[in-house]
């Protein structure tokens, strides 16, 4: 842990660790909410999924959806990496690939919030990871 010199360093820690408790507790209880799996091993990083997750964390905050991200590990679609796997409530999870930022904003506009289906959907011959 780095040390804390100014204010704006103890303000950067506070909203960090604020972050992770917000991610603990959605997590705990994710009914009700959208649930969104990024696949995190090592293909998915080297596509760019650790950016779409920062883009898909910061987007999802600004525009008040509840929702809650999760990395995970392989989902077996290295070949379409950044791959996500997208839960609505009540509903069956789409997994998305070659997400970049363009279809991560469309994932969230058209799919999240009105259940509109986008191009990039994956075939359904997988199990979800829980």
């Amino acid at each position: 842990m780095s040390k804390v010199k100014t204010l704006a360093d103890l303000k950067r820690l506070k909203n960090e660790l604020k972050a992770k408790v917000e991610l603990r507790e959605k997590g705990d209880n994710p009914e009700g909410r959208v649930v969104i799996k990024i696949g995190m091993a090592t293909s998915g990083i080297a596509s760019g999924a650790r950016e779409i997750m920062a883009f898909l964390t910061e987007e999802l905050d600004k525009r008040n959806i509840d929702a809650v991200v999760i990395q995970t590990g392989d989902m077996g679609y290295c070949f379409a990496e950044p791959t996500i796997e997208v839960k609505r409530p009540g509903e069956e999870p789409i997994l998305f690939g070659y997400v970049d930022r363009q279809k991560a904003d469309e994932i969230i506009e058209k799919y999240i919030k009105n259940g509109e289906l986008v191009e990039g959907i994956l075939p359904d011959n997988y199990q979800s990871i829980d």
